[in-house]
């Protein structure tokens, strides 16, 4: 176990140098094709740790594995290729960059706490600040050719990301409570940082 957890922290500091690739204008509009959308939520921090800690509080806060594992992640998988199709299609939604960092102060708080809410509050909650996540992509895609398949790569990526975050919460469902308090603070504490930068 303690082992695992090494392991655990030892990727997590790998990818933090990675953080700024998530951001608007980051990568100089080279989002093209199914790779390199796939790509793009593995190497920002934002992305990385809300799709991680929907799949992570699902596992921790569920009665039991089928279905309650899966409502909120299909939801914000969902909601966000929603959210990519109204930036491609131009619609115009107020402060997305601090609904980002909003989203992970949520998350961080309910990773923490392991909060169970029914599961259509749950899809709610993630399902809208999961929009918020799709559009800033799609603002990033509406110039571009070939959008549909760094969509696919995007939402391929984010239902990994899911399940990632499902095994490690249903690992540590019975572990030491504080792992999963401390999982839940780093989230929140990225969240606080990106809002005060946003505001």
């Amino acid at each position: 176990m303690r082992h695992n957890i090494s392991r655990t922290l030892a990727l997590a500091a790998l990818l933090l140098p990675l953080a700024a690739g998530a951001h608007t204008g980051v990568d100089g509009g080279m989002h093209h094709g199914f790779t390199t959308g796939f790509l793009h939520p593995l190497t920002g921090a934002d992305h990385l740790a809300a799709m991680v800690a929907v799949g992570f509080w699902s596992a921790l806060a569920a009665r039991r594995a089928w279905p309650d594992l899966l409502w909120a992640p299909l939801a914000f998988a969902g909601m966000l290729l929603v959210g990519a199709l109204m930036g491609l299609a131009g619609v115009q939604l107020p402060a997305v960059e601090p609904m980002i960092a909003a989203s992970l102060l949520v998350l961080g708080l309910l990773v923490a706490t392991r909060v169970r809410l029914p599961a259509v509050v749950a899809m709610g909650v993630v399902g809208v600040f999961a929009v918020f996540h799709g559009v800033a992509h799609g603002y990033e895609l509406a110039s571009e050719e070939g959008a549909a398949l760094t969509l696919a790569g995007m939402v391929s990526a984010t239902v990994l990301l899911h399940v990632a975050g499902i095994a490690a919460g249903w690992a540590l469902r019975h572990a030491n409570a504080w792992l999963p308090r401390v999982a839940g603070a780093a989230v929140l504490g990225l969240g606080a940082t990106l809002l005060a930068q946003a505001i």
